[in-house]
């Protein structure tokens, strides 16, 4: 069944869990969707899992529009998400549009996703006003890691907080239609996810939430220069890889790849004709 605001909405009246995770091409995609995973991320995460930033902030809307485009081009039936990246919506709210814009009309994506609370709900309205669903983030928000002083955990005193369910209440009447919460305590997220009629999606965040998002990388152990707390690795298909890709080396060195079964032929006396033309011997 396809996706929709509309569904996923009654999955959070109905207590059916929601399921997301980030891709960036279009196999995965697919293998996801076939999977039946309810909403696709095109996350700036592939700034780091994807290109080999340090972190998301080089990651540009071209980037995006061409990752999403490859996801929208795999995937049926989930929701495809797709991040605005740092400086594609910040500048101005004529920016936020024209931008949130491309990766609909561009990407094919079918909502937007950006970072911050009480100061982005300017950018949120006017998206949402051209007809473009728009996803809120709030806890830590990569795109402020410089902020933030690095990657830590949001909300654990109480001054925070209170300004993350201030910032919830205020993103979901400017119009969100989903809010993720990175990185905060499991119970913070609880009482954010009680109070919101918009589903809440969880990085992080506990399991009070009405949904989980996960890197793929990260829950394949595919992504090894750090690991999140909140990351469970549910197959180790990094190490099948590193299994694979070794295995492949060995074989075309020793020469037992490729055998017969994986070459084609031809008819002997026309390799006979050219072996004796060219002079090379059987």
């Amino acid at each position: 069944m396809k996706n929709t605001v509309s569904t996923l909405m009654n999955q959070k009246q109905s207590g059916d869990k929601i399921t997301m995770l980030t891709a960036y091409d279009y196999s995965t995609a697919k293998i996801e969707d076939e999977c039946g995973v309810n909403c696709i991320l095109v996350g700036d995460s592939l700034g780091m899992v994807m290109l080999g930033y340090e972190n998301t902030l080089p990651v540009t809307m071209e980037d995006m529009i061409h990752h999403t485009k490859a996801v929208a081009r795999g995937a049926e039936n989930a929701f495809i998400i797709a991040d605005m990246p740092f400086m594609s919506y910040q500048t101005s709210i004529y920016d936020a549009v024209m931008n949130a814009g491309r990766l609909i009309k561009e990407g094919n994506a079918h909502a937007v996703k950006l970072e911050g609370g009480a100061e982005v709900c300017e950018q949120i309205e006017a998206i949402t006003k051209a007809s473009i669903p728009v996803v809120a983030h709030l806890g830590l928000t990569p795109q402020s890691v410089n902020a933030f002083g690095g990657f830590k955990v949001q909300g654990k005193n109480l001054e925070r907080a209170e300004q993350i369910v201030e910032d919830a209440l205020k993103v979901e009447k400017a119009g969100a239609c989903m809010l993720t919460l990175e990185c905060v305590p499991a119970e913070l997220a609880e009482v954010i996810t009680k109070k919101l009629t918009i589903p809440t999606i969880g990085i992080g965040a506990g399991a009070g939430c009405d949904g989980q998002v996960l890197v793929y990388q990260d829950m394949l152990g595919m992504f090894s220069d750090f690991t999140p707390k909140f990351a469970k690795k549910f197959e180790d298909v990094g190490s099948l890889m590193k299994s694979g890709f070794q295995k492949y080396i060995e074989e075309t060195k020793s020469g037992i790849f490729p055998s017969v079964e994986h070459t084609f032929r031809i008819d002997s006396e026309v390799i006979a004709k050219i072996r004796e033309k060219y002079n090379t011997e059987d």
